[in-house]
Parts: structure tokens; C-alpha cells; sequence
């Protein structure tokens, strides 16, 4: 379970230290088979989210994975919307600054929030679990 929390940690930072042009990667974003699409999953919590800029698919897929574990009754409503809203706070006050020091603030704060939950939606979903 820590190897993959690592290895989505990686991926987040390569992709955060090419400014995310390689990793642009819709896939998700608009919905899919059995995935919502990031717009119905921001609403789930009724407050307004920001616009993530490069950074939407990242976050998407840190909130896709809270949403797993939430489905699945690994993590309740309030902690799930916790979780959105203290995503789109530290976005607001560090993404959005792009200072160098601001910037690297939501970089580290998004690598975590993706670490936890990859945690939680690895307690819920049965492929994720290492053996």
C-alpha cells in the first residue's frame, strides 16, 4: 500500500516538475465507464471548487480516489468533503499566488493529500491492495 502512495507521489511530482505538459491526460475529467466525471464529483459537496488549471487532473484523480473509498464506505461524507475543501483551499492560497515558494507549497500539500487518498481507496478497492 506505501509502494503505491510512493509511486503516485512520483508521478505527481514528474508531472508538477514538467508543469504538467506530459502529464495532460483527460482521461476521468469528462466521466467514463463507471467514473464520474470531475464536475458531478466537486458538486457532491455543494461548495463552489476552483478552477484547477494544469493541476485539474492531478487533483481529479486525488478526489477520484477519496470518492472510491467513500462509495465504498471506507470514508464518510464530511471527511470527503474535508478533503475537497481543503484541496481547493490550499489551491487558492498557494497555486494560484505561482510564487516559486507558493507553488512548491501546493506541489508538496498535493503529493500528501494524493498519498492519503490512495490509502483510503486502497482499504475500499481490493485491486490496489499489495499481497
Amino acid at each position: 500500500m506505501r509502494g503505491l502512495a510512493m509511486i503516485g507521489a512520483a508521478v505527481l511530482v514528474g508531472c508538477a516538475a514538467a508543469g504538467l505538459a506530459g502529464c495532460a491526460n483527460t482521461s476521468g475529467l469528462v466521466g467514463g465507464w463507471r467514473a464520474p466525471a470531475f464536475a458531478d464529483l466537486q458538486q457532491m459537496c455543494g461548495a463552489p471548487q476552483p478552477d484547477y488549471g494544469a493541476d485539474t487532473q492531478a487533483v481529479y484523480s486525488a478526489v477520484y480516489d477519496a470518492y472510491v473509498a467513500n462509495r465504498h464506505g471506507k470514508l464518510p461524507q464530511d471527511q470527503f468533503c474535508g478533503f475537497q475543501a481543503g484541496l481547493a483551499q490550499h489551491y487558492s492560497a498557494n497555486a494560484s499566488g505561482a510564487g516559486t515558494d507558493a507553488r512548491n507549497a501546493w506541489v508538496a500539500y498535493l503529493n500528501a493529500q494524493r498519498a492519503q487518498a490512495l490509502t483510503w481507496r486502497a482499504s475500499a478497492d481490493p485491486t490496489l491492495r499489495g499481497g
